[in-house]
């Protein structure tokens, strides 16, 4: 994802819920990494009624459509995995070949013991191995005064294809 690693590195997550341009109800995940050059990864997941499941759409341009399984952990915590992927350009549309892929695996849940939330996030290749990961806690900060995903947060484009 980048090629930076470390430990202790501040992140950010920044969660916002809108509509899209195609009237979807959308969910951000907007993480922030303070590396030596401060990276950001965005994501974009949508509900598909055709899929059946999550659809996330990964980066700014939406060009990456990623089908995620979403279950509940025994201690309540969320658990994501990532499935099939689609590539989208233009008029170009393909299935990445998972050979090829990442495969993400997340986990978020809140910690009783430390009064704060955890996460784990492992993305692997099944040929390459250990992609992209990182762990650590975080605690929440409600905005109830936010009406609208700030504009600097929207992706570059919207792909409509699931």
């Amino acid at each position: 994802m980048f090629p930076e690693q470390g430990r202790n590195v501040p992140f950010s997550i920044e969660n916002y819920a809108f509509l899209d341009v195609f009237g979807r109800e959308t969910v951000t995940w907007i993480r922030r990494f303070q590396t030596r050059h401060p990276r950001r990864f965005d994501a974009y997941m949508i509900h598909s009624e055709e899929r059946g499941r999550i659809v996330d759409y990964l980066g700014t341009h939406q060009h990456l459509a990623v089908d995620i399984e979403m279950t509940v952990d025994e201690t309540g915590g969320v658990k994501l995995k990532s499935g099939a992927q689609r590539f989208y350009e233009g008029p170009i549309a393909f299935s990445f070949p998972l050979l090829f892929a990442g495969i993400a695996n997340v986990r978020e849940w809140y910690d009783d013991a430390i009064g704060k939330f955890r996460i784990d996030v492992n993305v692997h290749n099944r040929t390459w191995g250990p992609l992209f990961g990182y762990q650590g806690t975080f605690e929440v900060e409600w905005k109830h005064d936010v009406y609208r995903l700030p504009d600097e947060l929207l992706p570059k484009r919207f792909e409509s294809r699931e």
